[in-house]
């Protein structure tokens, strides 16, 4: 844990607070981070379809499935 001081608006913190349905300022202030991280985290993904960054044939790799026009054998 990192503690800090900052200076944050408090009716805009006390909105924040009640609206998460936290009871602690700090909680709410670690929830509205972790949430930006992951928003964060998406978007940069997001930003990768159709880059080339990969190329590859999901289809191929998948082995939980057969490959299209093959069947399974099923043994009766």
């Amino acid at each position: 844990m990192k503690r800090t001081n900052v200076v944050l608006r408090e009716d805009l913190l006390e909105e924040a607070t009640r609206l998460a349905g936290e009871r602690t300022y700090s909680r709410t202030i670690e929830r509205a981070l972790e949430d930006f991280v992951r928003r964060a985290k998406a978007r940069q993904i997001l930003e990768l379809a159709g880059s080339g960054l990969w190329e590859g044939d999901l289809t191929e790799m998948r082995t939980d499935r057969p490959k299209p026009g093959k069947r399974s054998r099923v043994s009766r």
